[in-house]
């Protein structure tokens, strides 16, 4: 299969669209079915130099400029003779049965299948299996199928770049893995076709990375409207009538989402403290992590964005404030109770700087947390050292975390010792939200402490502390 690989490469790696549209002459590539993933691919081999011969069930049925000219649409018999090594079966795995009569024809040839499985968490053999089954005599890769019709059509630079890659033949891997790189792709090896479930099904996986920070920010989004909705506006209706459920949709929500901002990007700090404490307690860094906590560190770009979410909307919900007509009716009451009280000035020093502190504070905070949420871009954050990516994401990181709580210190600084901001011995809502983010800070000061940072700096480069158990760490060493 070596000259295999080389066949793919024949010509120049370089061919310009244009002239490969006008005049292809590499090898011939067949592809079993007509479908919109067929016909991408079809372009995207003709632009690459390949000849290609589409092959169908029924040929006569496929409307002209379909495919482009030099694309020949055949049988599927004639368009596997005419393939001179790979075949992709761009067929749905129910209509395999249709290639039953083609077994001499492909034998001996790469069948590249590009099939996505139909549902996840499927036990038992998948696609390309099946397809190995039925053509023995073939060599069978999986590959292709994470790349959309769209990337294929418009070009690698404006999709997913990877094509992940398994075959039982590691020649034909080879093939397959070459012509990723001369179609512009990036090939990823997965290993043998026992991979091929996985790779089947990971097009049906949606954001799997995002399942647990999601549920936790809805969790607490559920928990602090709830608790601002029995505080603010359930028990003062069922205590005295009050009746405050105008605030449902607008006020609610904006006292909600700063608070689940702030315990949102605390819970990105916390547990980088908590593995410190860890191997400080442990005097080793040999030692794995609790499942939950490496769970959670994987977790924490996720949970940094869904912060930037909330804080951006209760920006957005801020300004909006002033526009609903809630707010002109209370300007309106206060002007009326002002002059009814003969009160010609009513400017307070007090309040003026409270309220300045507290607007900065927080468009300082929600501006490097946009930086944050921008260097997680792999695009950006490629362009960085790993020294610069740690800067912005560590220092930077606590330093939008302390712009928050200013933010919100600033916000009710003497509420909490006034008797009347607990209403039914319910605390506000900021106290409840500082809790998490006081003790990231906190724990992030004691550790900035001289002889507790030169020991994690010692632990982290590869010392341990003597009387460490063979338990702990598997031998009796020490650095």
């Amino acid at each position: 299969m070596q000259s295999d690989s080389s066949a793919l490469l024949d010509g120049s790696d370089s061919i310009s669209s244009e002239t490969t549209a006008q005049c292809p002459g590499g090898p011939v590539i067949a592809i079993l079915g007509s479908g919109d993933f067929a016909r991408s691919l079809a372009v995207r081999l003709v632009a690459s130099g390949f000849r290609v011969a589409v092959g169908s069930r029924n040929p006569s049925r496929i409307c002209g400029g379909l495919f482009p000219d030099w694309v020949e649409v055949l049988s599927q018999r004639e368009a596997v003779d005419r393939a001179e090594q790979v075949v992709f079966v761009a067929l749905y795995p129910e209509h395999y049965h249709t290639m039953a009569g083609l077994e001499d024809g492909v034998a001996g040839k790469v069948l590249v299948d590009v099939s996505n499985a139909a549902v996840q968490n499927i036990r038992g053999r998948s696609n390309a299996e099946r397809l190995a089954e039925l053509f023995p005599r073939s060599k069978v890769v999986k590959g292709f199928n994470v790349i959309s019709a769209w990337a294929l059509q418009a070009g690698a630079h404006d999709g997913n770049r990877q094509v992940l890659i398994c075959s039982d033949c590691s020649d034909s891997k080879a093939a397959v893995v070459q012509l990723a790189r001369r179609l512009g792709f990036m090939p990823v090896d997965l290993g043998g076709l026992r991979a091929a479930g996985e790779i089947e099904e990971a097009p049906l996986r949606l954001f799997p990375s995002w399942d647990g920070p999601v549920l936790v920010t809805f969790l607490l989004f559920f928990f602090f409207y709830g608790y601002n909705f029995v505080r603010g506006i359930l028990l003062p209706y069922l205590d005295h009538g009050k009746n405050n459920f105008y605030q449902l949709p607008l006020v609610a929500v904006n006292d909600t989402l700063p608070a689940v901002a702030l315990v949102t990007l605390s819970l990105v700090y916390l547990p980088g403290v908590m593995a410190a404490v860890l191997q400080l307690g442990r005097g080793t860094k040999y030692r794995r992590f609790p499942c939950w906590l490496d769970r959670w560190l994987c977790s924490r770009k996720q949970l940094g964005l869904l912060s930037f979410l909330c804080a951006g909307l209760h920006a957005v919900y801020s300004v909006c404030l002033s526009l609903r007509q809630a707010a002109s009716y209370r300007l309106l009451n206060a002007a009326y109770r002002q002059v009814k009280a003969g009160v010609e000035n009513s400017w307070v020093e007090e309040q003026v700087w409270r309220s300045d502190l507290y607007l900065s504070s927080g468009i300082l905070g929600l501006g490097v947390l946009a930086l944050l949420a921008i260097t997680s871009l792999p695009s950006v954050g490629d362009a960085l050292s790993w020294r610069e990516f740690t800067f912005v994401q560590s220092s930077l990181g606590y330093a939008a975390l302390t712009l928050s709580v200013m933010h919100t210190l600033f916000f009710g600084w003497d509420f909490a010792f006034f008797p009347g901001a607990y209403p039914y011995y319910l605390p506000p809502l900021y106290l409840l939200a500082l809790i998490l983010p006081c003790t990231a800070l906190v724990g992030r000061v004691l550790l900035a402490l001289p002889c507790l940072a030169s020991s994690l700096a010692k632990i982290r480069r590869g010392w341990e502390r003597r009387h460490v158990s063979t338990r702990d760490h598997g031998s009796s060493e020490h650095v």
